[in-house]
């Protein structure tokens, strides 16, 4: 017996150690970082508040921290615990329509006055509660991110009484050499040059025209203080997770409130990387106890010359298709055309599928039991769902849905739902291609591209979504194909991830109302 055979059936186990020694590292670090603060719920309205303040009696400034777009207030965490951490107070919370914020976002992106103006509203009502939490000095600092970044500085500049503002990842018009006050412009140094180009001549203005990247310019008791700072390596996601974002947002409100305390500063990214590696790899030898659905591998596996057509023309006829027609049937920003752009890929992907069949890879002879495929389906999704989403819940972003979610999840599983059965049986099956599954994937972002492109200004923000998009597909292609090489069944993943697909755009994307 060869040394590979001997070694195989010790591959599972040890794969499941090294996973859960990852899972338990991660949570045991990322729990550690806010094991010494006092972290407290409340509401403002509809709006949900988080405090995070170290148990101390000493006053100090409130920080208030507002997410983008899709976003929410765990997305900001880095920021909150770096700042609790050194003595500051802060307020997150969850914007209009986003997280567990139940009340709608008015007006989305075809009125985006009204949009506006709720969100600067709602943030004023936050910033009036947390000048009176207890042991704040009455002081108060705004931080905001990509779209949050306009409303705080809109907000400061309507409101002298804040003593500075922090925008990452600027999106804002209107600012002045001296207003709003003390201003720093954090961006990601992978951002377009659109964003950090329109920082430095923020920075400029309190220079005669000219500015460099981290010079202080202006004076902060004037509040006419400006400075850019451009994080390396990362972009408008990563730029929250930085420590070079953290460290000068930390360093600037020190120099804004004359404090010197600095110390720790949140260091999740490496922690979050190995949580959820481990908790990937562990699905690994898990897969390995679902009951087989099919008693043979099934599925079409079509061979390159019939799925280089049925992968490409969906790609191309599905955003042409959608280009013109009125998508906003449902009261959740830009989920509802991803709906749709899955749907409509799905048939024409399964309309492909029909057209180009093996009638040869059909099995002459098979069994399937429902109650495996059930169990796999329902397993993939509860994996999917739980044991990765609750970790995303609290410490990436809003995953659990509140009650008002609920529904849309099962109207955008019916786009998810053929895209992913489709996929999966054109791509499984015995002897398929190699690179056939990230062919297909690379066809979809592809279509989504061009659907941005012939329409910038309704779908501008799936630019922000597509990158994540590419993570689910990566780790929901690992999933699908350990579950079928055990299931022999296509769709018992397909339906699992159609599920789990459907779940996350509904939960991130905002809701809307007219």
């Amino acid at each position: 017996m060869a040394l590979a055979d001997r070694l195989r059936p010790f591959v599972s186990p040890l794969v499941a150690i090294i996973a859960v020694c990852c899972v338990v590292a991660g949570f045991w670090h990322l729990f550690a970082a806010r094991s010494e603060l006092s972290i407290t719920s409340a509401s403002v309205g509809a709006t949900p508040i988080t405090i995070y303040r170290e148990p101390s009696d000493k006053a100090a400034p409130v920080v208030v921290i507002a997410h983008g777009f899709a976003g929410s207030q765990q997305l900001m965490q880095p920021f909150a615990l770096t700042l609790a951490r050194n003595g500051y107070i802060v307020a997150t919370f969850d914007f209009l329509g986003h997280g567990q914020n139940p009340a709608p976002l008015p007006g989305g992106i075809a009125d985006p006055e009204a949009s506006g103006k709720a969100l600067i509203g709602e943030l004023g009502d936050v910033v009036a509660y947390a000048r009176h939490l207890q042991f704040g000095d009455g002081k108060i600092a705004l931080i905001g991110h990509s779209m949050a970044s306009d409303i705080v500085v809109r907000y400061a500049e309507d409101h002298p009484d804040i003593e500075t503002t922090i925008a990452v990842s600027l999106f804002s018009r209107g600012i002045t050499a001296d207003a709003p006050r003390n201003l720093l412009v954090i961006d990601g140094a992978l951002e377009p040059s659109m964003l950090t180009d329109e920082a430095f001549k923020i920075a400029a203005m309190a220079n005669n025209g000219t500015a460099r990247e981290r010079v202080t310019y202006g004076d902060f008791k004037l509040g006419t203080a400006r400075r850019v700072s451009l994080s390396a390596g990362v972009e408008h996601i990563g730029v929250l997770y930085a420590r070079e974002s953290l460290s000068e947002a930390l360093a600037w409100l020190n120099e804004a409130f004359g404090r010197n305390r600095s110390g720790f500063i949140d260091a999740r990214g490496p922690w979050l990387g190995l949580l959820f590696a481990g908790l990937v790899a562990l699905a690994r030898p898990l897969s390995g106890l679902l009951p087989q659905a099919s008693s043979v591998p099934l599925g079409q596996a079509l061979p390159w010359p019939r799925l280089i057509p049925v992968a490409l023309a969906p790609a191309v006829i599905t955003p042409l298709v959608l280009w013109k027609l009125p998508t906003d049937f449902m009261p959740i920003l830009l989920g509802d055309y991803l709906t749709l752009h899955f749907g409509v890929y799905g048939f024409l992907s399964a309309a492909g599928l029909y057209y180009f069949e093996d009638g040869s890879k059909r099995a002459a002879s098979f069994s399937i039991s429902r109650r495996a495929f059930g169990i796999g389906v329902a397993a993939v999704a509860s994996y999917a769902i739980f044991v990765i989403g609750l970790p995303i819940d609290r410490f990436v972003t809003s995953f659990m849905p509140i009650a008002e979610r609920l529904p849309l999840i099962l109207i955008v599983l019916c786009g998810t739902a053929p895209y992913f059965m489709a996929d999966e049986w054109l791509t499984r099956g015995e002897a398929a291609p190699r690179g056939n599954y990230a062919f297909t994937k690379i066809c979809f972002l592809a279509s989504l591209a061009i659907a941005i492109a012939l329409n910038l200004h309704r779908l501008f923000f799936l630019i922000i979504i597509v990158p994540v998009i590419l993570i689910f597909f990566t780790v929901y292609g690992l999933f699908s194909g350990w579950v079928y090489r055990r299931t022999n069944h296509p769709l018992v993943a397909a339906l699992g991830i159609a599920i789990a697909m459907a779940w996350s755009i509904a939960v991130t994307f905002p809701t809307v109302s007219p």
